[in-house]
């Protein structure tokens, strides 16, 4: 398939006016910057994570996703 190419002022037109722009996007090569994940290691007391166990059970998550949300909560908080 070719692709297609338009101006960025087109783009943001077609968007803005909630047109299907897909045919544009290079979906399999795009990136989200600064959403690249890296891996910490971090040491819980083990009542701490009795408390994040059960919290995920209680919202049908994970402990990582409870632990994440927190943390983005938090940061967001604190204007980082």
């Amino acid at each position: 398939m070719k692709k297609k190419y338009i101006t960025a002022e087109e783009l943001e037109r077609r968007f803005e006016a909630a047109e299907d722009i897909s045919e544009y996007l290079d979906l399999q090569n795009a990136e989200r910057p600064g959403l690249d994940q890296r891996r910490v290691s971090v040491d819980f007391p083990a009542w701490m994570i009795q408390k994040l166990d059960l919290e995920a059970k209680r919202l049908g998550v994970t402990r990582q996703s409870v632990i994440k949300f927190w943390i983005s909560e938090r940061l967001k908080l604190s204007g980082i």
